[in-house]
């Protein structure tokens, strides 16, 4: 009976720890090249006053895709229908892959959203007209999203960067990770396409946090 007892006490405590892991496991979302629009620049590109068309929710509270696209043309190449996502914001900001780079003929630099001063500038072109945006060009820095309850669970702030680690035949560990805290924030890593095929992550993957 004492043997029975400590072989389901063994379990428990192992059931326990792997409920505990859980708890400290990140989503991953995985992002392709798109463009945030200003109002300004939406008006040029698709006719004055337009409205953006919601197409599907993204995991991010009160983001979504649009059904609208533009081509994204540098000084050597062009990509053409780049996804639109909304909302509109105060100004544009272009996010592609470092492939993309090379296609186009730009220099972009992993960059974190918003931060923009001494980025490229780029050329869009939309059904009713083109923009050449002075800035807003930039490779998204990978980073994780979540709330201040989120961060105190995982001992971390806003503006810290950690190193994450993936499972699987091709894991690995990313350093140079950024924290982003909101109230709003729904917890979720974001990488591009680009460094999720590297270490073969999807959107049913998931990260956890090296110290």
């Amino acid at each position: 009976m004492d043997q029975y007892e400590a072989v389901i006490k063994l379990l428990m405590e192992a059931v326990k720890a792997e409920s505990g892991t859980h708890e400290f496991r990140i989503p991953v979302g995985v992002s392709n090249r798109h463009v945030h629009l200003s109002q300004e620049d939406l008006d040029t590109l698709f006719g004055q006053g337009y409205q953006l068309t919601k197409m599907k929710e993204l995991s991010q509270p009160g983001q979504y895709a649009c059904k609208e696209t533009v081509t994204v043309c540098g000084p050597k190449g062009a990509i053409e229908k780049v996804r639109i996502l909304g909302p509109v914001r105060k100004q544009t900001q272009v996010e592609v892959l470092a492939a993309d780079c090379f296609k186009l003929g730009t220099n972009s630099q992993p960059r974190m959203s918003g931060e923009l001063t001494g980025t490229p500038g780029i050329t869009l072109v939309g059904p009713k007209g083109s923009v050449q945006t002075r800035e807003g060009l930039i490779i998204a820095q990978r980073h994780i999203h979540m709330t201040p309850q989120d961060a105190l669970n995982f001992g971390v702030h806003d503006g810290q960067t950690v190193s994450i680690q993936t499972e699987g035949i091709r894991g690995g560990i990313f350093h140079h990770t950024a924290i982003r805290v909101t109230d709003t924030s729904s917890l979720e890593c974001h990488l591009d396409t680009e460094e999720a095929n590297a270490m073969g992550l999807g959107s049913s993957s998931w990260v956890t946090i090296v110290k």
